[in-house]
């Protein structure tokens, strides 16, 4: 069982928008829910389920409105979170910004949708590129005969139309990776991870299969391979394309693609990441008149490939000023109002190494307050190249016109939350 009625509520708590889907409660008692907010509020008690007699409020919160499911009974209140956030994404699809605004300029729109996204408590389609075929933001011609629905929405493939046509057939994918990591003042890693994600850009015609295979460890043990280098991927999440039972019994990942962009598979790797970028950073404060910042930035990759736009902030006091820079290259800029100083190294080669030594003025009275020691962050992209080291070894594209078709892979790896930090 999933929720009785959907709300969409502004800041104050007022109904903008209200749907009932199983007409068990009393829409009325919505109005508890503010109330209840704001005491829990007052006690810094938040909670993301609220209960009023026996009415429960499941809500999110989304710029400047809440979304709130109304339940009396046990409901699968992670189906529910999982839908609201959904419907959410739905509702950026066709406004592009999700406010008070856009829900006030499109409220037919907005009715449309709800009818469509749930029934009698239940998801039912959520996926937006099906939902713009038959609800769109254009003025209806008056057609004679009743209008039928696409077929995808009766489908089994309820993410694919049928009868799409093109020219050239073709299919981009994306491996991306993201760093995660967190370096200790004394040098010492204190948490590395990968979270990685690959999206696919389909341009084919008819109903295609895809077979693709990667060099996953598991799927290396069952056929005997274990010599080749190969990684194990964990917390391994798929869009809804990929045949789950198929990658049970053999890892095959194989899916009938959705027409477009989408991500088709994320993943994390929980291992042991060599910093990509090693910072050292000496900052020496004399109290009431200067700081000087010596930062030494070393690139440990291969010096084949190359982090494209690397951004490092170092912190400085809030109350510095006059600035003065030095960098063996790129160019240096101070951010007061983040009170940081941005060294920009538009390419940086691998095995390379780089300074930048900074100097501040200091007030001659210092407030009384003590600053936390901030982490120097670091931002870069490395095109072609991946840490976990996951290659797409195959992807395959079976159509039974038989056409031929093009698979194009890149790989990308870029900074997540890395820090570093000073001592």
């Amino acid at each position: 069982m999933s929720a009785s009625a959907i709300f969409i509520l502004d800041l104050k708590g007022k109904v903008l928008i209200s749907r009932n889907y199983m007409g068990n409660m009393d829409m009325n008692e919505i109005d508890h829910f503010m109330p209840i907010m704001m005491r829990m509020e007052e006690d810094a008690d938040t909670s993301p389920l609220v209960t009023s007699g026996s009415s429960h409020f499941l809500w999110i919160k989304h710029s400047n409105l809440y979304l709130v499911a109304m339940t009396k009974k046990n409901a699968n209140a992670a189906l529910v979170y999982s839908f609201l956030y959904k419907i959410v994404q739905v509702f950026k699809e066709y406004f592009k910004e999700l406010e008070e605004e856009s829900i006030r300029d499109n409220f037919v729109i907005v009715y449309e949708l709800m009818d469509e996204v749930m029934d009698f408590g239940f998801p039912q389609t959520t996926d937006s590129k099906i939902l713009q075929e038959y609800i769109t933001q254009q003025g209806h011609k008056l057609d004679v005969g009743a209008p039928r629905p696409p077929a995808t929405v009766t489908n089994a493939v309820s993410w694919r139309s049928e009868g799409i046509k093109y020219r050239k057939n073709e299919v981009f994918m994306d491996v991306i990776e993201s760093v995660n990591l967190l370096v200790s003042a004394t040098g010492s890693v204190l948490r590395s991870e990968i979270m990685g994600s690959i999206k696919l850009k389909v341009v084919l015609s008819g109903m295609p299969e895809l077979r693709l295979g990667l060099n996953d460890k598991v799927l290396f043990e069952i056929t005997g391979r274990e010599k080749s280098k190969t990684v194990e991927l964990e917390d391994v999440q798929f869009h809804q394309c990929v045949r789950l039972s198929r990658f049970e019994n053999d890892r095959t990942i194989s899916f009938i693609p959705p027409d477009g962009e989408s991500e088709l598979m994320s993943y994390r790797l929980n291992t042991t990441v060599k910093p990509l970028i090693w910072i050292e950073s000496v900052i020496e404060k004399f109290s009431h008149s200067r700081v000087e910042i010596k930062v030494k930035a070393k690139s440990q990759f291969k010096s084949r490939s190359t982090a494209n736009n690397v951004a490092i902030m170092v912190p400085v006091p809030s109350d510095a000023d006059s600035p003065k820079f030095k960098t063996s290259t790129g160019s240096c800029k101070y951010l007061p109002e983040k009170s940081v100083v941005q060294w920009n190294i538009k390419s940086f080669p691998g095995g390379k190494e780089y300074m930048m030594r900074a100097h501040f003025g200091l007030p001659s009275v210092e407030s009384d307050e003590l600053e936390g020691k901030r982490p120097i962050t670091v931002n870069f992209e490395i095109p072609y190249f991946t840490v976990s080291g996951i290659q797409v070894r195959y992807l395959k594209i079976i159509e039974k016109s038989g056409y031929q078709a093009l698979p194009w892979v890149r790989y990308i790896t870029q900074s997540g939350d890395y820090q570093l930090r000073t001592n």
